[in-house]
């Protein structure tokens, strides 16, 4: 079991290490594209480096809905404790 905390730990650890970004300006509340520049490209990359925490593929409807870092917190904290 995953807590929101854990899986957000993550995805900042993914996002600085992959990309680059400023871990100040990672925020649940961060827009991926508006704030932090992630493109759906980028996602694809993001998704990989992440693929250790995740018990099965995200399928595309899963990722449409994602537009903040808390939208995929959300989508990931679902995936792995299902």
């Amino acid at each position: 079991m995953h807590t929101q905390e854990q899986i957000f730990v993550r995805v900042k650890a993914a996002l600085v290490d992959v990309f680059e970004i400023d871990p100040g300006t990672i925020v649940l509340d961060a827009h991926l594209s508006d704030d932090l520049d992630i493109d759906s490209i980028d996602a694809v990359d993001l998704i990989a480096e992440l693929r250790d925490l995740l018990p099965r593929k995200i399928e595309t409807e899963e990722f449409n809905s994602v537009v903040t870092v808390r939208d995929l917190v959300q989508v990931l904290q679902d995936m792995v404790n299902q």
